[in-house]
């Protein structure tokens, strides 16, 4: 199990979630990540979403199709990372936002749209956690009594930028 990654999910029941719902325009001159941390989603439009309620404690995020799509840019990954969101599950991600996820250490899981809707269906409006095996590409979905193991793929490459840390980490090590 990898314990820096995982953790409480907060479930983000939308498609099309873009970069700039993700950390708006208007934050990108700040300089260090941690000043995109208090913005994180708080453009973002869902029904009932408060951001400065529903981050609290959360280490991993699952949406529906095309997450991340929208401008090409770091600062999404790292808003997400400054407040300990290392994992997010979609059924599909955009390219760049989803190598950026990688390039930063953290872990972007694709999944068949009817494990997605599954998760929602079986999860969502409880306090659920997800844990990674990286050795085993599964996810363990745990919420009450109910508990679902969901394999994923990943390439070698992925995987040794996971571990790493992120691409200049594994840069370091190799070059």
């Amino acid at each position: 199990m990898n314990g820096n990654l995982g953790g409480r999910i907060l479930f983000l029941d939308r498609d099309d979630i873009n970069t700039d719902e993700i950390i708006p325009a208007r934050y990108l001159t700040e300089i260090t990540r941690e000043a995109l941390g208090p913005h994180l989603l708080e453009d973002l439009v869902l029904t009932g979403f408060k951001s400065t309620d529903a981050l609290h404690g959360k280490g991993a995020i699952l949406a529906r199709a095309n997450f991340g799509c929208g401008s090409s840019r770091e600062h999404a990954p790292w808003a997400l990372e400054a407040n300990g969101i290392r994992l997010a599950i979609a059924e599909s991600f955009a390219r760049i936002f989803r190598q950026n996820m990688f390039n930063c250490g953290m872990l972007a899981v694709e999944l068949p749209g009817g494990t997605v809707a599954l998760l929602f269906e079986k999860f969502a409006g409880s306090e659920t956690t997800v844990a990674v095996d990286l050795e085993r590409d599964r996810l363990i979905v745990t919420g009450g009594r109910r508990q679902e193991t969901v394999p994923f793929a990943l390439t070698e490459f992925d995987r040794a930028l996971v571990r790493a840390g992120g691409w200049v980490a594994y840069a370091d090590s190799r070059y």
